[in-house]
């Protein structure tokens, strides 16, 4: 059985609220669920206490049984200080696109057709 700990959705629409818990991966997301770890309320101050409220001991005694965190549940221990922290590398989140490219390139061309549409009046009146 491939265990996770993630994020059950409760709350209505527009009022999201979570539950951590411990479940089988092949299970639906707000279906059945092992055991309930704690609570996530996103609606709240990222600097209250209540906005993340977890059974440590009983993540960590999960965690031991081979169960993987999701992304979300695993930066959520590393702000706790039970995980070490990953470096994360995502090298072409920040490339630009097709299209971004295009008008860069385009932009430059006509910047380079005005410097020199410029220049050429200055040097006439250089010459004379």
């Amino acid at each position: 059985m491939a265990l996770k700990i993630r994020l059950a959705r409760g709350g209505s629409k527009k009022r999201p609220f979570y539950r951590i818990v411990a479940t089988d991966s092949r299970m639906p997301r707000d279906g059945r669920f092992i055991e309930k770890l704690g609570v996530y309320n996103p609606l709240l101050p990222k600097d209250s206490e209540e906005r993340v409220k977890m059974d440590m001991e009983r993540v960590k005694y999960w965690l031991g049984e081979g169960a993987q965190p999701t992304d979300r549940i695993a930066r959520m221990l590393e702000a706790a200080g039970v995980l070490t922290k990953k470096e994360r590398s995502n090298p072409k989140s920040g490339t630009p696109g097709k299209k971004a490219v295009e008008r860069a390139e385009e932009k430059a061309a006509k910047a380079a057709e005005a410097a020199e549409a410029s220049a050429a009046p200055a040097e006439e009146a250089a010459a004379e």
